[in-house]
């Protein structure tokens, strides 16, 4: 197994590079489908989040109102500390067990994780950053994702500097332009990806 790891800032497009990759034949571990899968209707994870956090962040289907919750942590650091402990245990747990599945195999597995600097892995081969100016992504997540400004704003407040995330890149994808350049990029960090391989 060779193991890359893929980060960047919300609305950097980082979900759009790991599905090229997996074109290509990488194997993505995807943390945020994972804390999806984990914050399901019937989880203990989601059980846990409603009784620290109550019943208002269910939508009426029972699913999680996830912008119900980002109101509750994104302006409380306790409260976003207590939904860490309630759901990156149980995220750590399940990406363990997908690298355990991959770990004879000679796959190239890109572990995607939005907090992978912050995290400290020692066992990447290497790490690709997909960076966009921190303003573009906003216009994205608004345009694109339905997002309030001042919730994305708050949301990247939050995370690494993308100074400190560009310091531990071994290879940046740049997003800022076309998909026709984001096409070009990833074709780059393929090839980097087979060099990598090949002297593995």
């Amino acid at each position: 197994m060779l193991l890359i790891g893929l980060t960047g800032g919300i609305g950097s497009g980082k979900s759009s590079v790991s599905a090229r990759l997996a074109e290509r034949g990488a194997v993505v571990i995807d943390a945020d489908a994972i804390v999806r899968e984990v914050q399901a209707p019937g989880t203990p994870v989601l059980a846990a989040m409603v009784e620290r956090f109550g019943p208002g962040i269910l939508a009426d289907d029972g699913s999680l109102d996830r912008q119900a919750v980002a109101d509750v942590v994104f302006t409380d650091a306790e409260a976003l500390a207590d939904l860490n402990a309630i759901v990156h245990p149980a995220v750590g747990a399940e990406i363990a067990r997908r690298l355990e599945a991959e770990a004879a195999t000679d796959h190239v597995v890109v572990l995607d994780v939005p907090l992978l600097v912050e995290s400290g892995r020692s066992d990447l081969v290497g790490m690709i950053v997909v960076d966009v100016d921190p303003a573009v992504a906003v216009e994205r997540l608004v345009a694109h994702r339905g997002f309030r400004a001042d919730d994305a704003w708050a949301r990247i407040a939050k995370q690494v500097s993308r100074e400190d995330r560009l310091a531990k890149a071994d290879l940046v994808v740049d997003n800022s332009g076309t998909l026709a350049d984001l096409d070009a990029q990833v074709e780059r960090a393929w090839a980097w990806i087979e060099g990598l391989r090949a002297s593995a």
